[in-house]
């Protein structure tokens, strides 16, 4: 019986315009019924649970999944999400995973790593579990999303702030290897055109800035510059339609060296990089 509620979710979902039908359909399920989505097949017919269909109502109505669920998952981390905060998107992870293979080659024993804008905290978080003895540190403007990053780094080695990223760390200043931050790239004109799960859900704090979208990104090149050692390495996401916009903010003239532009998994261009020149 459930696969065919499943089925039936599903059709309703997809109905609505949400873009992965089944996979929410299926999650959905398995959080009604408190198993893994692998085992949904095990759950007995007099067993169905019918807050089922409530939670599917909200999903079709395009509240986000993690929302309804209250987790997100990102890499190797489940994390507490909800209204508030920013629901970490699975390019970021691409994203992460350049910034760790560019902090294991700089060889250094204890790495100090700075998260911009960190929202629920997963970035940080995952620095901090895949790099060992690194020494991460991330800030967050918005109270709101700092309650949620509060709890997802506890227990952790991340020291978390709140404050103006563009402002933040002059206590690091010319010490960090890298920065890192997936800031607000939304060009104000693109509201209408974005999905409602983050139009509605997310915070308008964490999705906008400016005509273009590049307004914090230029304002987060300097604090990068500013807190980075010379041959210290920045990592920005930016939107797949802003490639080749980005890296053209961390020129030569503004003391930096070898900035280029990366793909995500869909071969989409997702992130920046640049390093800070020697002196």
């Amino acid at each position: 019986m459930l696969l065919a509620e499943v089925a039936q979710a599903t059709q309703r979902l997809a109905d609505a315009g949400v873009p992965s039908p089944r996979n929410d359909a299926e999650e959905l399920a398995a959080y009604v019924h408190g198993v893994k989505r692998g085992q949904l097949h095990s759950v007995k017919d007099a067993d169905f649970d019918a807050r089922y269909w409530e939670v599917i109502a909200r999903r079709e109505a395009r509240e986000p999944l993690q929302h309804i669920t209250g987790r997100a998952f990102f890499r190797y981390t489940e994390l507490q999400v909800g209204p508030g905060v920013f629901v970490p998107r699975p390019e970021t992870e691409s994203v992460v995973g350049w910034a760790i293979d560019a902090v294991r080659a700089m060889d250094v024993v204890e790495p100090l790593i700075v998260d911009l804008c960190t929202g629920s905290g997963a970035i940080a978080l995952a620095l901090a579990q895949e790099v060992p003895r690194s020494r991460v540190h991330a800030v967050e403007l918005s109270e709101d999303a700092l309650q949620w990053a509060r709890k997802n780094v506890e227990g952790s080695r991340v020291e978390l702030r709140q404050g103006d990223a563009l402002y933040a760390f002059p206590d690091l200043d010319g010490q960090v290897d890298l920065v890192i931050s997936n800031p607000p790239y939304i060009p104000l004109t693109e509201w209408e055109y974005v999905q409602p799960e983050a139009r509605d859900y997310d915070p308008q704090l964490a999705l906008f800035s400016g005509e273009d979208g590049l307004d914090l990104i230029r304002g987060l090149e300097r604090t990068a510059h500013r807190l980075l050692r010379p041959g210290g390495v920045v990592v920005i996401e930016h939107a797949d339609t802003q490639g080749g916009q980005v890296p053209w903010i961390f020129t030569e003239e503004r003391g930096w060296a070898d900035a280029a532009d990366h793909p995500d998994l869909n071969n989409r261009p997702r992130f920046a990089t640049a390093r800070r020149a020697m002196p």
